[in-house]
């Protein structure tokens, strides 16, 4: 097949669940079939990504939209120059004329057998009219997220915008699942939440994918911390800070005043202020890391306290490949296919989640089961196997052409 796959960002450096999945799905894919990465992105100039994309995945297209960056004043700026526009603005900010140009020449010029739009940032960027077979790749249900936001929010102006944000995202969402010829989603609860807007069979779940040969368990327990306690994930996110936050308010006291010694690292990058400054004598802030997987092989427990999120958590199947006892509210581990009680504990209040963290930490026979039955299901998940399903979806996709002229000939009308 030739496959072009729009994607709005950078795609390195792999340093979020949203990169980890599609760089991987697309280096599978770029060994089978001929794909064209189309990577757009705004800030300076960047030569050196320029040229580390085409050497990742030859034949990448980048384009330096020359976007400005977004410090909070500017994002501030920005965001209420674009209120009045019906699209949220988390699409509207990743839309640029120089792109949908480019997306509209190509489908007619360069006769891709399918397209891919990589999360609906980029939606809005592809021609109204769909006429080349196109997949909407849904790594988040994004309404549910940013419902969630709203609802925890602290401050009447950050509430306000997330619940106008919300209800614009339930719009435009809704009417993008239907436009597209077809949607991957990524858990069967993403599913489920995207069949209230479209039939089932319109549609597919592939689960998202781990690489087994880079977080495999070490066997030399002698870099293991039996009192460390890890949070992985990226530290400029919302739903990572909130969870953050309520771990180290809520939680990890009750850790404290029962295991002697415990500690609390928190792995990722761009640490926002309010996690930098909960760094104290026993909890840690790293930010940004050359590699994630030895504090994972040196953490005794994986802890993911979210509360807001949606799509699935690929840090638990990197912590459970590694062979980590996992603790995480139910929220947190939704949409993976994890046991509570077998593979994983789940908690969805403080005390519960306290007790669950303290019972691995103080119980090594315990601690043990759950590290082996983690690795066990995470090494049914190895990316070669989960980019095969995704590889069948597109196939099917592209030999069925009525999908583009059901689907495709309907488009959505949305002031950007």
């Amino acid at each position: 097949m030739k496959i072009l796959w729009v994607k709005a960002g950078k795609l390195l450096p792999v340093d979020t669940g949203g990169k980890i999945r599609s760089y991987n799905l697309l280096r599978e894919l770029a060994a089978r079939h001929e794909v064209v990465l189309l990577s757009y992105y705004g800030g300076a100039r960047d030569r050196l990504y320029e040229a580390q994309i085409e050497e990742h995945l030859p034949g990448a297209v980048t384009v330096h939209t020359g976007a400005p960056e977004a410090s909070a004043f500017r994002q501030g700026l920005d965001y209420l120059r674009r209120v009045p526009a019906s699209a949220p603005y988390a699409v509207t900010k990743f839309t640029s004329k120089r792109v949908r140009q480019l997306i509209n020449d190509w489908m007619v010029t360069r006769r891709f057998d399918i397209a891919v739009c990589d999360f609906l940032s980029a939606s809005l960027n592809f021609p109204r009219v769909l006429k080349t077979p196109t997949v909407l790749f849904q790594h988040n249900v994004e309404s549910a997220l940013w419902e969630r936001q709203a609802r925890h929010a602290r401050g009447s102006f950050k509430r306000a915008a997330f619940l106008l944000e919300s209800a614009k995202m339930l719009g435009y969402e809704r009417a993008a699942v239907r436009r597209f010829h077809h949607v991957i989603a990524v858990s069967d609860h993403d599913r489920e939440q995207m069949m209230r807007w479209a039939d089932a069979a319109h549609i597919t779940v592939v689960p998202t994918g781990v690489d087994i040969k880079k977080y495999a368990a070490d066997k030399d327990e002698t870099k293991l911390n039996r009192s460390l306690v890890l949070f992985l994930g990226s530290m400029d996110w919302e739903p990572n800070i909130d969870g953050v936050e309520y771990f180290c308010r809520e939680i990890w006291p009750q850790v404290q005043g029962s295991v002697a010694g415990a500690r609390f690292r928190i792995v990722g990058r761009n640490p926002h202020p309010q996690i930098k400054k909960l760094a104290s004598p026993s909890i840690e802030v790293t930010g940004t890391v050359p590699s994630v997987v030895e504090h994972l092989r040196e953490a005794a427990v994986v802890v993911v306290p979210l509360r807001i999120g949606g799509g699935t958590r690929l840090k638990i199947f990197e912590a459970m490949a590694t062979a980590k006892a996992v603790v995480s509210t139910t929220i947190g581990a939704e949409g993976l296919d994890v046991h509570h009680g077998q593979d994983i504990l789940l908690a969805d209040d403080a005390p519960s989640f306290a007790d669950s963290v303290i019972a691995l930490l103080t119980d090594e026979e315990k601690r043990k089961r759950f590290e082996s039955a983690a690795a066990d299901l995470a090494a049914q998940y190895d990316w070669a196997v989960v980019a095969r399903r995704f590889e069948d979806v597109l196939a099917h996709v592209a030999q069925t052409p009525s999908l583009a002229r059901e689907v495709g000939s309907h488009p959505i009308s949305v002031k950007a």
